[in-house]
């Protein structure tokens, strides 16, 4: 074979080889659709759109509706369904479609809201003037993945960190708030869902809060498909797996400041459950917890009586116990019982009522409230 018969060879098997992995990757692309969803508008309505032309019945629900009650969506010619919202509030919000019995999301919206079961979509509706979780020039954090092997929890876990903006350029060590997610949700449901990340970029660059580590670690000690019961409880695990594993990895890994008064607790619904166990169960662990739609087991007052006849020790560990709910999540009342049955025995906590339901927007005012509460002088309520 000739020099250049071979270079010839050489190219074209090389075209070959080209135009099969650009047909591949066509083949795992999606053929591009002029379709938009969702679209918000200047008034802050949304319009949501499936092209589902063989689907029989096609329903929109987003967290903005009372629970359980989805709105039809209406089929137009083309086979395209579509819904238009009401004004919405102006923050970041979880919905989905039911397409013919079946749960799924917006299959056009890239933003997804990653859970232990199925995935939904994310919606921004913005402010007209800057929300605690918008995304800011400002200087911002990092948001690491830190896998580990858990021998308390018998896998390898992840857990989501935050480093405060400057964190790799210096030496200086940071207090640490630990945060968990909800029931069903991941370790990184806090920055995915509920731009906590963001939140502190802007809070700290505002000098409202504290530069901080935040250590978002699995609240789901037992598989979710395992329930929370059982001759295991997932409280305890999650207490053994916190206070044995997480704490001594991150302080052992990372510029952790030292100390009890360098650490704080808090968690949504689950795991406001998982801060009200192992914080009055370890008041020497945390000097702040922050208990977001969620209340105690029916146990506490049992589990817990030694801390509620001394509530001098109490206070004087943890200097700030801070308990939050929306006014129309059915866990309102529950949260609100317990926050008046600590302070009835002395045990200084803050409360606040917040307009809404058991959802995101929800955590993410909660989140922006207490953090700025957090490794202050005295600790605030």
């Amino acid at each position: 074979m000739t020099p250049m018969k071979f270079l010839h060879q050489v190219f074209l098997h090389r075209a070959v080889i080209g135009c099969a992995l650009a047909g591949f990757a066509m083949a795992q692309t999606p053929v591009a659709d002029g379709l938009v969803s969702p679209e918000v508008k200047a008034d802050r309505t949304a319009t949501f759109r499936l092209r589902a032309p063989k689907a029989t019945e096609v329903s929109l629900y987003g967290d903005w509706m009372p629970v359980g009650k989805p709105q039809n969506m209406t089929k137009a010619a083309d086979g395209v369904w579509s819904i238009t919202t009401q004004p919405l509030e102006a923050t970041g919000h979880l919905y989905w479609f039911n397409l013919d019995g079946q749960a799924i999301a917006d299959p056009i919206n890239p933003v997804i809201k990653m859970r232990q079961r199925t995935s939904a979509s994310l919606v921004e509706i913005p402010s007209a003037s800057p929300a605690p979780w918008d995304m800011r020039e400002v200087p911002h954090g990092l948001v690491v993945t830190d896998w580990q092997k858990s021998a308390v929890l018998g896998r390898m876990e992840r857990t989501m960190i935050y480093l405060p903006p400057g964190y790799e350029k210096g030496t200086a060590r940071y207090p640490v708030l630990y945060l968990v997610h909800g029931s069903g949700d991941v370790p990184e449901s806090w920055t995915n869902a509920g731009h906590a990340n963001l939140i502190l970029d802007n809070l700290i660059a505002e000098g409202k809060a504290k530069p901080m580590i935040v250590v978002m670690p699995a609240g789901h000690a037992l598989p979710f498909s395992a329930g929370r019961g059982g001759p295991v409880n997932n409280n305890d695990l999650f207490e053994q797996y916190l206070v044995k594993e997480v704490i001594p990895i991150m302080e052992g890994k990372y510029r952790v400041a030292a100390g009890q008064k360098n650490r704080a607790l808090a968690g949504l619904s689950m795991g406001g459950g998982h801060t009200i166990h192992t914080g009055f169960k370890h008041p020497e662990l945390f000097s702040a917890l922050g208990v977001f739609s969620s209340g105690p087991q029916q146990t506490f007052e049992t589990t817990f009586k030694g801390v509620l006849a001394d509530p001098q020790a109490f206070n004087a560990k943890v200097g700030t116990v801070w308990i939050a709910a929306g006014d129309i999540d059915p866990v309102y009342p529950r949260s609100k019982a317990f926050a008046e049955l600590l302070n009835k025995a002395g045990i200084k906590a803050g409360f606040k009522t917040y307009s809404g339901a058991h959802t995101w927007p929800i955590w993410r005012y909660s989140i922006s409230e207490f953090a700025p509460m957090l490794f202050q002088t005295g600790g605030k309520k």
